[in-house]
């Protein structure tokens, strides 16, 4: 039985599985099935690709978006070193708190 550890894969390696079951997905449908069912074939030849493509753009997008956001973090940090620590002094002492009052 696999566990919730099994299953986790980077972002890169999902795009190798999907991109691989496309290719396989794409050799059964050429095979002699694909002389059967014609049409309904190229059809789902055409959305398998599409849906790569989405797959494709919207892990670019999200890639950009955390890239950007470290950006501005870092550059937030840079500007105001004092307030940044102050605040991140204060994220840990409510962290410690807390899970003080937990365990206690």
């Amino acid at each position: 039985m696999k566990t919730s550890a099994d299953t986790k894969h980077t972002p890169e390696e999902l795009i190798s599985q999907i991109n691989n079951l496309m290719e396989e997905a794409e050799a059964l449908l050429v095979g002699p099935a694909a002389e059967k069912i014609g049409d309904k074939v190229s059809d789902l030849q055409h959305r398998l690709r599409n849906a790569q493509e989405r797959l494709g753009e919207i892990y670019s997008n999200a890639r950009d978006k955390v890239v950007d956001g470290a950006k501005a973090t870092d550059k937030t940090i840079r500007s105001h070193p004092y307030e940044s620590l102050a605040v991140a002094l204060g994220v840990g002492v409510l962290l410690g708190a807390l899970l003080r009052r937990n365990n206690g």
